[in-house]
Formats: C-alpha cells, structure tokens, sequence
C-alpha cells in the first residue's frame, strides 16, 4: 500500500504541474517523501521538488532539491541539469558548468544540453570581461569605501588596496582620477589611519605617475602644503610613501617643463615651473620646522638632492640650484649644524648631517663660475660669522658643527669657513671640554679636517698630541674612538706609498687592533662603532692591516653587519676599505727607467708593500668571498639613500670586478646576487664606475650561463652596459671581453640579437673585424656570425656587399621606393638619372 501510495501522489504531482499549480506538486511530493519511499523513489521525488522550486523561482530550495537527488543517484542526468539551472540563476556559473559537462558526457547527442552549456560559456566570458574592466573595478571599489553602512575598515582598507594596483594601469589612473578619485583619498588621509594613508599615497602614485595635468590638479586638490607635511609624521612607512609620490610629482613636472605644453593637456597647466619652485619651498620650509621628525627631515633632504641639481653638466640652465641656493642655503645649514637630540633643536637622525652635506656638496659642484662660488662661500662664511659672535658658547657649537658639515661635503667652503677669525682655535679648545657634546663636536671637525691638504700640515705637527692625549686619557669611548679614528687619518696620510710612514713601526697596527676591537663590539652603539669602520678605511692602505683584517672572522662578519644596518653613513667607509683590501684601486707600475732617472735625481719614488703583490692579493679576495662579501654589498647597491653617492658606486663597482677577476670566484659572486646588484652600477653613476661594472658584468656573462645569471627580464638589460665597453675609449681588454660577452647573448635568442642591433652595436663590432689583434679580430667575426642568425643583419651584409641595391632617396626626393639606384640600366629613374649613371646622381 505504501508504495501503490508513493506512485499515485507522485502522479498527482505530476498532473498538478502539468497544469501550472506548482505550489500543489510540490505538496504532492512532499506527502509522498513522507511514506518511507525507496531511494529511486526519493531521487525522483527530490529532482520534481527541485523542478517546482524552479518554476516558483526558489533557486536556492532547488539547487537544494536536486542536489538531494544526486546523492540518492549520481547518474540522475535530469537532476543534474537542474541544479545547473538553478546554480546559472543564483550566479554560481562556475559550478553550473560543472554540472552541464557531467550531463553532456552522459548524453553527448542531447542538443537541449549543447545549447545550455554554449549560452553559460558566453555569459561566464561577458562576466570575465566586465569583471576585468576598469569600469566595474572602479564602481566596486568606491562603493565599498562610500558605504555608511560599512562599520569595519578591513573592507575598506582591502578595497583601498585595490585601487593601488588599478591606479597602476593608465586607463585605472584615468578612471580613478575622473571619479572624483583625489576627493575620496583625500577623506582617506584625513582617518589618520596608517594603513588607509598608505593606500591613498600609493594609489595618488599611480594617478600622478608620468601625466604632468593630474599631477597639477591632485596638488589643487590636496594643496601643496599638504602634501608635503606629510614627509614630517612619526609613521616612516607614511613618509616613506609621501616622499614615493613627491618624487613622482617632481618627476612630472620637470618633465613637463622640459617638453614644453602639448595639446589639451598643455592648456590647462599655466606654469609648472611655477608649481616646481612652490613644491621646492615648501621642501625647504619643512626642513627647519619644529615638529617634524627626523625621518621626515632627511626625506625632504633625499627629494632636494635628486630634483635640485643637473643630471648632466652638458645641460646650460642652473637656475633652480641658484634660485635653491638663495632661498634655503640657511635652512640647509641649519640642519647641517644640529645637534642631534639636543632639547629645542631640530630632531635629526644619524644621517641627517651627512644628507646636509651631500645636498651641499651637489648644489656647490653644479656652480658655473667664479662669481656663483663665491656667492655661496659668502653665504656660508656669513651663517657661520651669525653663530660665532655673540651667541656665546651654544652659538660657536653650532657654527663648528656647520663648518663640520661643510667640510664633509663642498671641503673647498669648509676650508675657507676654517680660516674665518677663532675657529680653528676654538675647535681646538673645545677638544679639552668636559662635556661630552661638545669634545664629540670640536673632534669630528679636527678629523675632518685633516683630510683637506690645506690643513693637514697644521694638524699633523699641532693635532697629533692632542689626539693622543684624547685617546689615552678620555674615559668615554665615543671620544676615544673618534681620537683614533684622527690618529689613523694622519697615519694614512702615505697612502699606499710604503716608504711614506707617518708613525713608527707597529703603531698602525696598534691601531687597527684596538678599531677592530670596537667593531666587534655589539654593547655600544651603531653610530658609535661606525667610527671604528671609518679608522679601517684609513688604515688599510697599510697590507700588513689588510692581511690582519681579512683574517679576522669575528671583525668582517661585524662589519657586514653594520653595512646592513639603518646606519646608512657607513656605506662609504664600508665601500673604501674593501677597495684597499683588494687592492681594486688604480695603480700603475712605474717604468723601471724612469725609476732609476728618479732616484739617480734623489726624487721620492713611490714604493709597493711586499704584501700587496698579486698572489696575497688574490688570497685576500678568496678569504672576504667565503665571508660573505657579496652579500653585503648586495643590500648596500639596494640602498635607498643620499648616502650611495656616485663616488661609493664606483668603490662599490671597483671591489666587484676584482671579485669576478679569478674565474673559479665568479660562481660564488652570481650565487649571492653579485649579477643583479651590478646592473644598477653598471647604469648610473660616475663613468669609470659604470665602465668598472660593465667589465665585471662582461666577465660573468662570458664564463657563466647569463640565462642563469640574469633569469627574467634582467638579461636584456645587460646589453647596454656591454655595448658601452665597446667604445675607443675602452681599453682593449674591455673591448675584447665586451665581444665575447655579446657573443654569447647573441647566440641565445632573436629578441637578444634584436636588443643588441637597437643599441647600435653592429657598426662597432664590424669595425673590431678588422683590428690589427687578432683576438679583437676573432672575438668581434664569431659575434658577427651570431648576429647573422637575425635576417636585419643578413640584409645588411648582402646590402654592403653589392647583393641588394641600396634604398637611398633619389635627388627629386621620389623617396627610396623610386630611386634610380633600384632601376635596370638603360631605363629612367623619375629624377632624370639613367640606370647605373644614376647612382651618382640618386
């Protein structure tokens, strides 16, 4: 009875539905479930529920239904396309095609399930595609970040972070920027939260990036003030992300003034020069502001040091660096001149100073004249004079710290602020101070200052004592230390001139034990043991320091140590005593007559340490490679900081291709990143440095896979630097290495062989061909035959060969398709020339 019960209600139930009463089915199946029907029997019931629950538009309930079914049978195909029905109306179009493949390789000939499966294809393409447009993004994205009803900022801030990566694409920036974009993140830097302000900054980034109109009207917007207050806050992640979007706005506009105005976009900016020099001062402004952090202070230093001076000599206009001279040379000196941390003066961090000086040193180098040099000593020499007189013994402090500055940076105006009337007396008897300040102050300057060939002489018969009683008889470290480092500057005043000795035998290396010793030490501070690397870097132009050095384990691992630190004032030091170690400075030997003409004239002749003779210096090498000296100089090149001048680039590119000089090291060097830290130095810089990483980078190419070497992208940037070993300004050796070096990236692939022809290589290399070397020969003809895989190349050959005709424009500017240089002898060209007599006049 029950079961004669089940089929009768499913019948009903089937009559019902027939005749459009959904609601009475679906009761019908339900009463039938209710009789302990067999599973068949509720697989049936289950896919008609389903079937009703669609036709009442229930999805959920039928997506439901059916999926009962299909668990009491998984070869229920009805049950199967229903649910994929219900999932295609719920919007779940992933799963629903799930379902309809699973039924069409049940049934493949069913034509209902073919039409079904290609209609979910196309709306799933059509969703991918509005999903993936910029305009759905952009509509989602403020929706989130404009909802009242949104109490939590996880939302927003994931939103927030989306905009990031939208406003990295133009057609996103452009889109953002037209939404009223800059007001909304605009409210977002207004939170306060630090988070949500790193998303603004970073998406305001991609607004302003490279379009010179949004980057006038986000500064309208936001006000110029504003944006750059921003560099001060105490969050560095956010000042970091200001200073980011400052060097793309700066980045802008210059490029703006540089090109000039150009279609609409041109129309609506009045001056951005104008909008540069506001952008500069309000720069300036925030350097002597109290209330801004130190981190911040040294941001706005790093902008004026990239966006101030020329990039290039060969450019005429100076204008801004005058116009930043006579506007804020005062404020620059301020920060110069500050203590650090003292109470009421201006927070400053450890680099603060040496960011002054770097930014003065580059403002002075870019002068043209005599008249402008002297304008900016007269404006120093005048701060100077303001705190000298009259201001008792805070006021000398700081002008002694100013002149501390100076010679750290432009030393010609350090040297002459040196001369002004008490100061060098003063800095001398501050030296037996009692306070600690003010010993650290007058201490820095004397060692300063024995590094300038005008004073050298003075300190070296006046400063030694001084210095040495210092170092003995000072109870704090932070003044022993820097009395060392003093007495290790005058000790190296020979150089790497053996016969030039300072001290007596032994005492530099005395000295170098007890700066070794700070080194190591991990109870002072950074900036404390940052000394002890700058006494190193003097006193290892001695090799008997070199060879003690290298051996020491425990003082190489320190000083990798301090060179990854936040201690970015070391990189320097650091870069210059790996220079001395492996003797990567340039040295020539002299000519053995001219030696003997020299001491026969009893003329000083300069001597070589037996020790640096190659095989110790090739020890030396193999000894800082297993200690890890690549590394290190890895994150030094990864510095973001004014302190990785062009000078440290080079020292940094001198002790790279020294590392790579042995073949059997230069495994190691790529192992550790030596490869991807050299391209940068390869392509910025001074030009002996960049030539030095070219050449270190030639070398890892020829010996080792440079798919390997430089994986990625990073391979196609190596032409450049390799093509530019190839100039005859080079030597040979450079030019031969270059060869090899192509040869190799030429026989890799066509987009490498088409990098090589688009920097212009080709006419250089065929010159090599026909060098008197040989090996120049060899190596340019076998960088030929790679380059000839490319068809550019073959036509080229074939073309200077006599093989192809030459396209040039005839003399009636017919342009090269009508030359009569392409025409059968005896016809006539429309220039007026005849076949082969036409080659002259084409």
């Amino acid at each position: 009875m029950t079961a004669s019960s089940v089929e009768q209600l499913r019948k009903d139930g089937n009559e019902l539905f027939k005749c459009g009463d959904y609601e009475g089915a679906l009761t019908a199946y339900t009463q039938a479930l209710g009789l302990g029907a067999t599973p068949q029997d509720q697989a049936i019931l289950h896919r008609n529920r389903a079937a009703c629950h669609l036709k009442l538009e229930d999805y959920e309930k039928a997506e439901t239904e059916a999926t009962k079914a299909i668990e009491k049978d998984g070869g229920d195909i009805k049950a199967l396309y229903r649910r994929s029905q219900a999932l295609e109306k719920l919007g779940r179009l992933d799963q629903a095609v799930l379902d309809l493949q699973r039924c069409v390789s049940l049934e493949p000939k069913n034509k209902v399930f073919q039409e079904a499966l290609r209609n979910i294809a196309g709306q799933i393409q059509e969703k991918v595609r509005y999903m993936s447009s910029t305009d759905a993004k952009v509509e989602q994205m403020f929706q989130i970040l404009l909802d009242p009803q949104e109490k939590g900022t996880e939302k927003k801030q994931k939103a927030s972070q989306n905009l990031v990566v939208l406003a990295r694409e133009d057609a996103g920036a452009e889109k953002i920027f037209r939404s009223n974009g800059v007001q909304l993140l605009q409210r977002l830097l207004d939170t306060g939260e630090p988070d949500l302000m790193l998303a603004a900054l970073r998406t305001l980034v991609g607004i302003c990036s490279e379009h010179q109109s949004r980057t006038v009207a986000t500064l309208s917007v936001l006000g110029t003030r504003r944006v750059v207050s921003m560099l001060g806050v105490e969050n560095q992640a956010v000042s970091l992300a200001a200073c980011h979007l400052l060097q793309v706005m700066f980045d802008a506009l210059k490029e703006g003034v540089k090109k000039g105005f150009r279609g609409k976009e041109g129309a609506i900016i009045v001056d951005p020069a104008r909008e540069l020099k506001v952008l500069i001062s309000n720069l300036l402004e925030l350097l002597t502001e109290v209330g801004v952090s130190g981190q911040g202070r040294d941001n706005a230093l790093t902008l004026l040091i990239k966006v101030v001076p020329r990039k290039s000599p060969k450019d005429p206009n100076n204008s801004l660096t005058l116009w930043v001279i006579d506007q804020g040379l005062k404020k620059i000196l301020e920060v110069g001149g500050s203590v650090q941390d003292p109470p009421g003066e201006l927070t400053v961090t450890a680099n603060s100073r040496m960011s002054a000086s770097i930014l003065l040193s580059k403002l002075f180098d870019d002068l043209k004249c005599d008249a402008e040099r002297e304008n900016f000593h007269r404006l120093c020499e005048n701060y100077i004079k303001s705190w000298f007189e009259g201001h008792g013994l805070a006021g000398k402090l700081r002008a002694i710290q100013t002149v501390s500055c100076l010679l750290q940076g432009p030393c010609d105006a350090g040297n002459r602020a040196l001369e002004l009337n008490g100061v060098m007396e003063s800095v001398i008897a501050l030296c037996a101070s009692e306070q600690e300040e003010e010993q650290l102050v007058a201490v820095e300057t004397l060692i300063h200052a024995a590094g300038k060939a005008k004073r050298a002489s003075f300190i070296t018969a006046n400063g030694v004592s001084l210095l040495k009683d210092l170092y003995k008889r000072s109870e704090k470290d932070s003044i022993r230390i820097r009395a060392l480092v003093g007495l290790c500057k005058l000790g190296s005043a020979g150089g790497t001139d053996f016969s030039m000795k300072q001290f007596a035998e032994g005492s530099t290396l005395k000295l170098a034990k007890q700066c070794r010793k700070w080194l190591c030490n991990d109870q002072m501070d950074v900036g404390t043991r940052r000394w002890a690397v700058e006494g190193l870097a003097y006193l290892t132009f001695d090799a008997d320091v070199k060879e003690e050095f290298v051996e020491d384990a425990a003082a190489l691992k320190a000083l990798f140590q301090l060179s990854k630190s936040e201690e970015r004032s070391v990189l320097f030091a650091v870069a210059s005593a790996l220079v001395n170690c492996t003797n990567s400075y340039d040295y020539e030997e002299p000519d053995p007559k001219m030696v003997e003409l020299a001491k026969y004239a009893k003329q000083h002749v300069p001597e070589q340490h037996p020790k640096d003779k190659p095989s110790f210096v090739r020890a030396r090498v193999k000894k800082l490679l297993a200690a890890g000296v690549v590394s290190a100089m890895t994150c030094m090149v990864k510095t973001e900081s004014p302190v990785l001048t062009s000078s440290c680039r080079e020292l940094l590119s001198r002790v790279f291709l020294a590392l790579v000089e042995e073949v059997e090291d230069r495994g190691t060097v790529v192992a550790q990143g030596g490869g991807k830290a050299l391209l940068p130095l390869a392509l910025e810089g001074t030009d002996v440095g960049q030539t030095k990483a070219a050449q270190a980078l030639a070398k890892l190419t020829i010996t080792s896979n440079p798919e390997m070497t430089f994986p990625g992208e990073r391979i196609y940037e190596v032409v450049r630097p390799l093509v530019s070993l190839l100039h005859l300004n080079c030597s040979g050796l450079q030019n031969f290495e270059a060869l090899m070096a192509l040869t190799n990236l030429a026989g890799i692939s066509e987009r490498l062989r088409q990098k090589i022809l688009k920097e212009k290589a080709v006419p250089m290399i065929e010159g090599y061909m026909f060098e008197e070397h040989e090996m120049l020969r060899r190596a340019a003809t076998e960088c030929m035959c790679n380059l000839a895989m490319s068809k550019e190349v073959q036509e080229a050959t074939l073309r200077a060969l006599g093989f192809i005709p030459s396209r040039i424009s005839c003399r009636k500017d017919w342009g090269p398709g009508l030359c009569c240089t392409q025409r059968r002898e005896g016809t006539r060209c429309p220039c007026g020339g005849l076949g082969r007599e036409g080659r002259e006049q084409g």
